[in-house]
């Protein structure tokens, strides 16, 4: 369960002229939708099973973090940085992922329909048949690299 609340995040997040380090956090399991955390440093974190449904994430640095069944539809993840990220099972439908770094990232049945992966880097990613790509097609059936032109 997550270290801190809904409302002592938020209140972490007003008052910052930069966003927060918040990196190795335990934010499992936490309601974080519509929250603008551009820019924030969440290296590390355990965001599993996390609600971050319309989330502003945009070059958030989020390397290694555990984000395994989070929600995340039509979150803005622009310029993020998720290498070796865990996205095992995650919706990430209609998120925007323009751009985003998703070197060695785990998508093992992460739902991507609708996601825009325009511009990121897919190198290493790792997928299986569960995969739901951005144009519905499932597993090898497609291939991260088709959906970043």
């Amino acid at each position: 369960m997550a270290e801190i609340s809904r409302k002592e995040l938020i209140l972490a997040l007003i008052p910052s002229s930069t966003k927060p380090r918040m990196a190795g956090l335990d934010l499992s399991g936490l309601d974080m939708h519509r929250l603008d955390m551009e820019g924030a440093n969440l290296r590390g974190t355990n965001m599993q099973t996390a609600n971050m449904q319309e989330t502003i994430l945009r070059s958030t640095n989020l390397t290694g973090v555990n984000l395994t069944g989070t929600q995340m539809p039509y979150a803005d993840l622009n310029a993020a940085n998720l290498t070796a990220a865990n996205l095992t099972l995650a919706n990430l439908n209609g998120a925007r992922l323009t751009g985003a770094q998703l070197t060695n990232a785990t998508l093992n049945g992460a739902n991507l329909q609708g996601a825009h992966l325009t511009g990121a880097t897919v190198h290493g990613v790792k997928f299986d048949e569960a995969t739901t790509w951005p144009d519905g097609k499932k597993g090898s059936q497609g291939n991260p690299t088709d959906y970043t032109e």
